[in-house]
């Protein structure tokens, strides 16, 4: 990775990265838009972020991995499909020698996009 200024765009932050990373990052990018093509991207903590009545996911590249954040860990209906891969709170690591799990990261999303709305909806009207 390139480290210059701070990225401004998921594209800026994906194009600093080798072809081979910067397909992973894209094919994740593209598999979170599949599930919420009315998100925001945007750039938090230096990472792509997608925006959807508040910080909805964050990914980011690192030497090994693709992190993915924030994941239901302790969850139990989450926790026997994060047993193949390592994880932290609220964060799970995919290696770059594996597939990436598309349909778990569908099933991550849908979660964080039901958890938001409902917060969203929890808040009173001002």
């Amino acid at each position: 990775m390139i480290k210059t200024k701070k990225p401004v765009s998921h594209d800026e932050y994906i194009s600093r990265f080798t072809p081979e990373v910067q397909q992973i990052l894209q094919q994740m990018r593209e598999t979170i838009r599949s599930v919420v093509p009315e998100a925001e991207e945007t750039i938090k903590y230096d990472m792509p972020t997608f925006f959807l009545n508040g910080n909805l996911v964050y990914y980011a590249a690192f030497k090994k991995h693709i992190g993915f954040y924030p994941v239901p860990t302790g969850n139990p209906e989450f926790d026997p499909l994060f047993k193949s891969y390592k994880t932290g709170k609220g964060s799970i690591q995919f290696p770059f020698d594996q597939p990436l799990p598309l349909d778990l990261i569908i099933k991550i999303v849908n979660f964080r996009v039901r958890a938001n709305k409902a917060k969203a909806a929890a808040k009173p009207a001002t």
